[in-house]
């Protein structure tokens, strides 16, 4: 490396943030990228993530889950004709099939519904295969991980918990980011499709 060359490797300028899906002012999705989302009102959420990126949606559940979507149910936020419905025996299987789909590049948002959140290796195999989608297909893919519980997959970009938070005459939901990269812990409250500040503070 030249002198000359260093000035130009050592430039101030900023870097450009990743291309992302903003789902509500500052809560942020990554493309080309996994997150997870867990909390009893994980679901709704997704379908949220899903309707603000548009069609087709891939969504992949276990075959005999008693917890499958309702069509009349999701009506209200996502167009049940926009999802593609997929159905697995085995863990294994479902996170073969979201890192196929992610890998096609041919879905704006490929959906897993698992029953427990993955290891660090299937969790890094998405994330390849969400950049391999951006390149080959026809949108930048971005991959959400359904968990129950507080979640905990390693490795994933963020981790955002979604809870029911009803009172009379209102719905409402508790919206936490838990883990991002790059941002800290957060809480909003999310109500007729408006998202404000908590009341109290986030916990990480």
């Amino acid at each position: 490396m030249t002198m000359a060359s260093a000035p130009a490797l050592l430039s101030r300028r900023p870097h450009a943030p990743p291309p992302a899906l903003v789902l509500w002012r500052d809560l942020i999705l990554p493309l080309c990228r996994v997150h997870e989302l867990c909390g009893q009102a994980r679901r709704t959420l997704a379908l949220h993530v899903a309707a603000q990126a548009g069609g087709p949606v891939i969504w992949i559940t276990r075959r005999h889950s008693p917890d499958q979507l309702n069509p009349c149910g999701m009506a209200g936020i996502l167009p049940p004709g926009d999802v593609i419905f997929a159905a697995t025996d085995r863990p294994d299987d479902s996170l073969w099939a979201m890192e196929e789909a992610l890998r096609s590049g041919a879905a704006p948002v490929v959906v897993a519904d698992l029953a427990e959140p993955p290891a660090m290796t299937p969790v890094r195999r998405l994330h390849l295969a969400a950049e391999a989608g951006a390149e080959v297909g026809l949108c930048r893919p971005l991959g959400l991980l359904l968990t129950p519980g507080a979640g905990g997959a390693p490795g994933i970009e963020t981790r955002f918990r979604c809870d029911p938070a009803h009172a009379p005459g209102q719905t409402a939901w508790r919206v936490e980011r838990l883990r991002a990269r790059m941002l800290p812990p957060k809480v909003w409250r999310l109500t007729d499709n408006r998202l404000t500040h908590w009341s109290e503070p986030a916990t990480g």
